[in-house]
């Protein structure tokens, strides 16, 4: 019998299909993050938990006086570095709604209706719960779900979880970052100011406008989105918004097609193997006619990635390892005044807490299986909503988004303090019992 001729893995699979270096990544990430809240932790109720208070709070200047751009540490962690967190986000977004998991009604609407179940349930459960106490005002704290978090879990289980669960979990939770954007723009900003907003819009219709004359440079983008972030920074309406809807504008289509890629290369590659080059003692020097198959090469190159896909995978790597990280050891810090036990059966611990873990197990997978039933979704093979309970459990991890939320919805200090430790049981809770019910039913 004639053996079966495989194909290697080519140049297209490398290009269409990142989603496993994107797990891979997050999962790493989300192992890096329960490290530094350990470490945070660790540090809040030392010896020395005055100091790592006192980090935060150093002022830092950045530019002319006349921007008025002194603020504490702590806060361009929260309003800097996480802008651009956010702008991969929306990157993150953009590609899904474009040529992803939400790129048609069909696809979309399981992680959609995820999604919204995931976030009214947990905000709704939180206000019940929570009337007439203080912190009502931080009800979009347990409506997050932290992509890192959940998917480093879900890398423990290894391949026993089908691909399906992961690019399912994935889709919601990004459609939840949309969600809790829009959250944040409408109910955490403060004192808006009109002017600037304005302002802000004409450079980001400019930065659209750029898009549609498929403008390429990076720099077209940069400069107007750096000023969109100073305005919206200004202007009342939390920055990290800014950082998103640029994303927005950015070009997402290529110049070139795979196809034409593969056999562009060929061709550029064929000349520069034919093209003859000189010998000398010590190295082999290039042709002119290898220099120009190179120039070709990389002007191929750069036709067949758009500056959406350029500009996430450069960045991907620092908000996971860096941006994400340093966010999380900066505040996941709490110092725990007094007995564990009392810390954690205040009120606004136990309802956000509960947010967290039945809201989104109950909203995440009733919503998913109604939605399923409406659209009639057939399930893959080897998918049964077994699983889909696990990632509803995974779910509730909010950690990242929910300790942001936590800095824009409250000032007190008791108020902040008490939620994030709500945020951390919750999470540690709903990712411990998802970990291991998908470890049974797997």
């Amino acid at each position: 019998m004639a053996k079966k001729k495989t194909r290697p893995p080519g140049v297209i699979s490398t290009i269409l299909s990142p989603f496993d270096r994107f797990v891979q990544m997050e999962s790493s990430s989300g192992i890096l993050l329960i490290l530094c809240t350990i470490a945070a932790m660790i540090w809040a109720n030392s010896g020395y938990s005055d100091s790592y208070h006192a980090l935060w709070q150093v002022p830092f200047s950045l530019g002319p006086e006349a921007l008025h751009l002194t603020k504490p540490l702590i806060l361009w962690i929260n309003d800097g570095l996480m802008a651009v967190f956010f702008f991969v986000v929306g990157l993150e977004i953009k590609r899904e709604i474009v040529a992803g998991e939400l790129s048609t009604v069909k696809q979309a609407a399981l992680p959609i209706g995820a999604a919204l179940g995931g976030m009214i349930l947990p905000a709704g459960i939180f206000l019940l719960l929570n009337q007439g106490r203080p912190g009502s005002e931080g009800w979009g704290i347990p409506m997050a779900t932290d992509i890192a978090f959940s998917l480093g879990v879900l890398s423990l289980l290894g391949a026993r979880i089908p691909l399906t669960i992961k690019v399912f979990l994935t889709a919601f939770a990004i459609v939840d970052d949309l969600g809790a954007v829009i959250v944040i723009a409408l109910f955490y900003s403060t004192g808006v100011q009109l002017s600037l907003l304005g302002l802000a819009a004409l450079l980001l219709g400019l930065m659209f406008l750029f898009n549609r004359m498929n403008i390429r440079s990076l720099a077209a983008y940069l400069i107007p989105g750096l000023v969109v972030w100073y305005l919206f920074l200004k202007s009342g309406v939390h920055p990290t918004v800014a950082g998103v809807l640029g994303a927005f504008a950015i070009p997402i289509n290529p110049l070139a097609k795979a196809g034409e890629f593969v056999a562009s290369m060929r061709e550029n590659l064929a000349l520069f193997e034919k093209a003859p080059g000189k010998e000398t003692d010590t190295e082999k020097l290039l042709s002119h006619e290898q220099l120009n198959a190179m120039e070709d090469l990389n002007e191929e190159l750069e036709k067949v990635q758009s500056p959406l896909q350029r500009i996430e995978h450069g960045l991907h790597g620092w908000v996971s390892f860096f941006i994400m990280p340093v966010f999380a050891f900066a505040n996941a810090g709490v110092t725990i005044e007094g007995n564990l036990l009392e810390s954690l059966s205040r009120p606004l611990s136990i309802n956000i807490a509960a947010g967290l873990f039945v809201g989104k197990l109950i909203g995440i997978f009733s919503f998913a299986y109604v939605t399923a039933k409406l659209f009639r979704t057939q399930l893959p093979e080897g998918v049964r909503w077994a699983h889909f309970v696990g990632a509803a459990l995974l779910g509730g991890i909010g950690f990242t988004m929910s300790l942001f939320i936590t800095g824009l919805a409250y000032e007190d200090a008791s108020l902040i303090a008490d939620a994030k430790i709500g945020i951390l049981t919750g999470s540690l809770i709903s990712g411990l019992l998802g970990y291991l019910y998908l470890r049974r039913v797997a």
